[in-house]
């Protein structure tokens, strides 16, 4: 689940938040799933599913390694795409975002509510390095079980914070005529469009 702080009462965002509430209602199997979609090194584009954890006020957090592929693109080239799908609602929601990584305090204070499977996990994986088999990662796994800081967030995994310039919310209908509305941020003010479908 998302967790909603600081509630903005911004049309995107409290649309966002609404459609949402609505997905997780019509039990959308990954209703925090959102492909993140970044710029590698040599211009070409890469996308992963992350889950998003926070929203709060006008910015959306996830968690990763920050020694992986991706973080390394983020910091190459801070502007990104997402997009949410719910099959339930047959809602599609797109964003243009900069990303930055999150403050050292929200890393902390999250890690440190984490089941300790999943800190283990994080404390044992070189994510997206290549491995010599399937054992060996579980090996790793085990044996970072056993660790006793398993509730202290290493350096190299934390938050990162994209904050949307761009949000649009597709909405499928019969024979194509998709409901579009678009809202992007020009001179600190959300102008709202409506897109042909």
């Amino acid at each position: 689940m998302i967790n909603f702080l600081n509630n903005n009462r911004e049309v995107p965002f409290s649309l966002f938040r609404k459609k949402y509430l609505k997905a997780v209602k019509s039990k959308e199997h990954l209703p925090y799933a959102v492909n993140i979609s970044s710029v590698s090194g040599d211009g070409t584009v890469d996308s992963r599913f992350v889950n998003l954890k926070i929203v709060d006020n006008e910015d959306f957090i996830f968690f990763t390694n920050y020694n992986s592929p991706k973080s390394k693109q983020f910091h190459n080239n801070n502007q990104i795409s997402a997009c949410f799908f719910w099959k339930t609602t047959n809602t599609q929601i797109r964003i243009k975002a900069k990303i930055i990584k999150s403050d050292k305090l929200t890393n902390e204070t999250y890690f440190s509510s984490r089941d300790i499977k999943k800190n283990a996990l994080a404390i044992s994986s070189r994510q997206s390095n290549i491995i010599s088999s399937y054992d060996l990662v579980k090996d790793n796994y085990n044996k970072a079980l056993t660790r006793t800081d398993l509730k202290t967030c290493p350096e190299y995994w934390g938050g990162f914070t994209f904050t949307p310039h761009e949000i649009e919310f597709w909405e499928g209908d019969k024979f194509r005529l998709n409901k579009r509305n678009l809202y992007k941020k020009q001179n600190d003010k959300w102008v709202h469009f409506i897109l042909e479908p």
